[in-house]
């Protein structure tokens, strides 16, 4: 009888309210996290979901005096009507007003590409609020990686696909072609086709919850001087292609196509610009980062005044030059709030940084399984709160869910 029973499903209203039930109890410890925390970051992107709704998501990364990190869903906004920066603005302000405002923002860290988030208005904003590292442009575009292998396999099968198209498909096909049989086209190509590979990989690296800012630019840095070497490659005589299996098997196949690789030379230098633009926050942040990285070998000249005569201190100090070669965020708890007032200030601000817009990324592949086409019907409120839950790293206390129910379900 009692296995009969708990096979029994529960309504649809009963599973909306549990859910509920649950959402708030996430929601609860959420704010209790805010309030705890000593800074956070904002992590924004915003996507479509399956029924064409605009659907803003809005992620904290948190940092409290312990040195404790979480990544977490504050909001699921969506935008019916527009997408506008103001919308957009609007909506990150009351949802972070809800958690007690940006007194302890730290950064934001958007999607790099041309959307709706209004760039002037954010900056100027930000500066209002005093935040430490203002708008930081970043960019996990997920989609990147399948892109990059189908340019792979149809660089594989670029003597096959003109077979292909004139056996089996009707219509005019010869100005395809034409264009896969011309050598200038798949120079073209094969060097499309390795970038594309050594930018997955690139945003493999990026990809994963709980990265700092310190992760990605040790990523970016390293990347920026993988493109010096591409550009040597492809700029000295003869070419080396060693990190272009594309254009080298190119080279192999049709020994005159040289001259037209050594071109490509100069588009390496214009990725060189872009990334050097995109990520020019970077730049400024440096010294910071390395001092980050490794407190004991900063050059005390390149800080902030307020964190020198503290710098100072313990780099002479012998009982942190043997217990800070653990490199990271655990070696910064080790500082005493007493002594070190100002540099756990800085530890734990940077800290607070998202790595990149991963979270937001991969969070919206979530979004569509959960509201699919044959779940298209999910209200706002209950996507956001199926989201939440999905999402959330804090536990779930089911015993005390149930507790805290004035009666139990009796009916069905």
């Amino acid at each position: 009888m009692a296995k009969n029973f708990d096979a029994v499903s529960l309504s649809r209203r009963t599973v909306t309210r549990r859910i509920f039930d649950i959402h708030d109890h996430v929601e609860g410890k959420l704010k209790h996290v805010m309030q705890d925390c000593k800074y956070f970051s904002l992590a924004l992107d915003e996507s479509t979901d399956v029924t064409d709704v605009s659907q803003l998501l809005i992620f904290a990364r948190t940092v409290n005096g312990s040195f404790e990190v979480h990544e977490e869903l504050l909001k699921m906004v969506s935008l019916h009507d527009n997408t506008k920066g103001t919308d957009i603005f609007n909506a990150v302000n009351n949802v972070v007003d809800e958690y007690g405002g940006f007194n302890k923002l730290s950064a934001v860290v958007m999607d790099g590409g041309n959307r709706s988030l209004s760039h002037r208005k954010f900056t100027a904003f930000l500066e209002e609020v005093d935040a430490a590292y203002g708008d930081l442009q970043m960019h996990t575009d997920v989609r990147w990686l399948s892109r990059g292998k189908c340019l792979e396999c149809f660089f594989a099968l670029r003597s096959e696909i003109p077979v292909f198209l004139e056996d089996s498909v009707r219509g005019d096909v010869s100005s395809y072609c034409k264009k896969l049989k011309d050598t200038a086209f798949l120079c073209d190509l094969a060097l499309l086709t390795d970038i594309s590979s050594h930018l997955n990989n690139l945003n493999t690296k990026l990809q994963g919850r709980d990265q700092t800012i310190c992760d990605l630019y040790a990523h970016m840095a390293a990347f920026q001087r993988k493109l010096d070497l591409f550009k040597e490659g492809l700029s000295s005589h003869p070419l080396l292609l060693t990190h272009f299996p594309a254009c080298e098997e190119m080279q192999n196949n049709v020994p005159q196509c040289e001259e037209l690789l050594h071109k490509y030379a100069a588009d390496i230098e214009r990725l060189q610009e872009q990334f050097k633009h995109r990520f020019q926050d970077f730049h400024a942040m440096e010294p910071r980062i390395m001092l980050f990285v490794d407190p004991l070998c900063a050059a005390v000249s390149e800080q902030p005044p307020e964190l020198q005569l503290e710098l100072c201190d313990l780099q002479s100090d012998p009982f942190f030059q043997t217990r800070l070669n653990e490199k990271g965020i655990s070696s910064w708890s080790l500082l005493p709030q007493s002594r070190f007032p100002h540099l756990r200030e800085f530890s734990l601000s940077l800290t607070s940084i998202f790595g990149s817009t991963y979270i937001c990324e991969s969070s919206f592949s979530t979004m569509k399984h959960i509201k699919s086409k044959e779940r298209n019907r999910l209200t706002d409120d209950t996507l956001f709160h199926l989201m939440q839950i999905r999402c959330t790293k804090i536990d779930i206390d089911i015993q005390a869910i149930v507790h805290q129910q004035a009666k139990p379900q009796v009916s069905h």
